[in-house]
């Protein structure tokens, strides 16, 4: 017991050091190496204070100036990639939390929304032939229909009979430019902007907002935006200076390729896009700058062979954007645009996380050395309850058919049209991931009991002990105790990690995150929704471990040291993630074929979008899951500590990081 105390702790150490290792020089690549100096604070507003990160160069006088909008389910840290290689080449930069993300208290609904929606490019719709509609349903049903509907729209698009109205589609993008403005080591004359995905309607809407005022931004590099005619608006009261589009390939919501199936040159020769270069059809290009800076006529559309989510750390489309502020903003930039090092800080960050997740291992170990937790520890059930090889890969087949086939509706109905009281479940893409479990929920309790009735009859039910519920001493009864014991003893590993996380963001301002985020400390309100949701979160994974982990174990999860651990880890794996790897196949090879996206052609573009792009972090996240689970369980003997671990983690980084109403 001694040694593995010893052994335990040495490791936990070992992984904790290395931990702040990595931060500490993820944090010399974000202030490159001690020239930028990194601040962060809160605009106060109307409808509740933003939070901010400045980055500002060593010796910052008068310099140029740009404010980085993120997108939906992001948070300021997302911009990280521009923020840091703008600030290496002497511009002030100020990275925002928007209207409900990060840790700013003013809610996604501030930006307002209307009882219509438009099918198509805003200016290209008309109610004759179905592209203006008239639309009902919940708050976030109707904010989301309204992503791009812009505050300087005509007010046919902004404005409803019922009083509702776009309000602010800056998402707080206005204060923070006037902020960022005032600033004493700031330029005003010199500003310009950068948003990705709703970033990008952000900002227009700034662009908007300050145009023909003396600080008016001189540039907008627009990542993944959305383009609109000037039927949409009044192009006499606004206009925009030198706008870079960075064009995603692959980009899986169809608005930001026009609504068109693949992003070719069809699209690049389309009305909406030749209007936006001042150019020709014949003479459309990619790559390739149209007008003047000197005018604020300049218009690129850069062609990026990424995805959506990918598009805000690509080094090229970073090059560019580079470039185009230089060009835009009368600086010449001091490190050539191509010799970047963001990426340095997004690894280390990266793994940092992974060893602060291993480091709840150790700390596990030990604990379970304490009475108190000791009881958790139990044998396997016997060995009498696993099924035949060709029946479990049945079982299996079916399990991943089930998750693959609902994926796609269960999480956009839950996302924007599910029942649920607004007021308390305040988590767009949660109350998605919410619709999705609910149904799967019902599924596993069927398909246990169908299951619990054949193995009674076959005469192998070893009750609640086999499902993974119950003890070794009354397998016929749920094991209450261990499942307070597993319930202290992950709180405890719960701790650990978030003092790790709120240590990294107090002396380096940084979360543990990998281009999107994942663990952040929570707002009070934040902490509030933790709460809401983490019922069903670990209703769902609580059925889903005893599913995986329990019922259908094999052979495998009885032989000990790494190869057995592997060979019941993988079919683990397989069965939690196998499902969702199918509707990626689905999804992206006949996207990469130039067919079009999978879910757009079999599904329609409803089904399309967010949670379609969301699966590049969600596959990788559950496979992590899958290690946990797979270790717990055959740790302990039961599915209580893994399964709670993992809901709590779910939980952690959907009310810690995504968009709340």
């Amino acid at each position: 017991m001694k040694q593995a105390r010893i052994k335990w702790t040495a490791l936990l150490c070992a992984l904790l050091a290395a931990v702040f290792v990595c931060v500490f020089f993820a944090d010399r690549f974000q202030t490159a190496n001690g020239a930028i100096k990194i601040t962060e604070g809160t605009i106060p507003t109307e409808v509740g204070d933003l939070t901010y990160k400045l980055y500002t160069p060593k010796g910052a006088k008068d310099a140029p100036g740009v404010l980085l909008l993120h997108g939906y389910q992001n948070d300021r840290e997302t911009c990280a990639a521009y923020a840091i290689e703008l600030a290496r080449r002497g511009v002030v930069v100020l990275a925002l939390d928007e209207y409900g993300h990060g840790a700013s208290l003013a809610g996604l609904k501030n930006r307002g929304y209307v009882n219509h929606m438009v099918k198509v490019n805003y200016g290209e719709d008309s109610v004759e032939d179905g592209t203006f509609r008239s639309i009902g349903g919940s708050i976030r049903y109707r904010l989301l229909m309204n992503f791009s509907n812009l505050s300087f729209f005509y007010d046919r698009y902004t404005k409803d009979d019922a009083g509702n109205a776009i309000t602010d589609s800056s998402c707080g993008g206005n204060a923070a430019y006037a902020f960022l403005a005032s600033l004493p080591t700031v330029d005003s004359s010199r500003l310009g902007l950068s948003g990705h995905s709703m970033g990008t309607w952000s900002s227009w809407s700034v662009a908007a907002h300050y145009a023909g005022t003396e600080i008016e931004p001189k540039a907008t590099v627009l990542q993944c935006g959305e383009l609109f005619s000037d039927n949409a608006y009044d192009p006499n009261a606004y206009h925009f200076n030198n706008v870079l589009l960075l064009q995603a390939k692959w980009d899986e919501f169809s608005y930001f390729r026009d609504y068109k199936k693949v992003v070719d040159d069809n699209v690049l020769r389309s009305p909406l896009r030749t209007s936006f270069l001042g150019t020709t059809a014949d003479q459309a290009a990619w790559n390739t700058t149209f007008g003047s800076f000197a005018d604020g006529s300049a218009r690129r559309m850069e062609l990026l062979y990424t995805n959506h989510r990918l598009t805000t750390h690509h080094e090229h489309g970073l090059a560019v954007a580079l470039d185009w502020f230089a060009d835009a903003l009368g600086y010449t930039n001091a490190v050539p645009s191509d010799q970047q090092i963001a990426m340095g800080k997004e690894w280390l960050i990266l793994a940092a996380m992974l060893l602060a997740l291993a480091a709840m291992i150790p700390l596990m170990e030990l604990l379970l050395t304490i009475p108190f937790f000791a009881p958790i520890v139990q044998p396997l059930p016997s060995k009498a309850g696993i099924a035949p090889r060709g029946k479990w890969w049945r079982g299996a087949l079916l399990t991943i058919l089930i998750a693959g086939s609902t994926y796609p509706f269960m999480t956009q109905l839950g996302h924007a049209l599910l029942p649920l009281p607004e007021g308390v479940f305040r988590m767009t893409v949660g109350n998605g991931f919410i619709g999705w479990y609910l149904l799967l929920i019902l599924v596993m309790l069927l398909t246990t009991w169908i299951g619990v009735r054949g193995a009674k009859k076959r005469g192998t039910y070893d009750g609640f002990y086999g499902l993974g519920f119950g003890s070794e001493k009354q397998p016929n009864k749920i094991a209450w105790g261990i499942l307070l014991r597993a319930c202290v003893l992950v709180l405890c590993m719960l701790l650990m990690l978030y003092g790790v996380v709120a240590l990294c963001g107090l002396f380096h301002s940084l979360d543990l995150r990998f281009i999107w985020p994942f663990f952040k400390t929570f707002t009070w309100e934040r902490l509030g929704q933790f709460f809401v949701y983490i019922p069903i979160f670990a209703f769902f994974f609580l059925l889903n471990n005893s599913k995986i982990m329990a019922s259908m174990r094999t052979e495998a999860t009885y032989q000990k040291g790494f190869a057995g651990f592997m060979k019941n880890w993988w079919r683990n794996a397989l069965l939690m993630i196998g499902g969702v790897l199918i509707i990626v196949l689905i999804e992206y090879i006949p996207f990469f074929l130039g067919i079009g996206p999978g879910a757009d052609l079999l599904f329609g573009s409803t089904f399309g979008g967010p949670f379609m792009s969301l699966l590049i972090l969600f596959v990788p996240q559950v496979i992590v899951f899958s290690v946990f689970c797979t270790y717990i369980y055959r740790r302990t003997g039961s599915i209580y500590v893994g399964a709670i671990t993992v809901a709590s983690l779910a939980a952690w980084i959907v009310t810690g990081g995504s968009a709340i109403l």
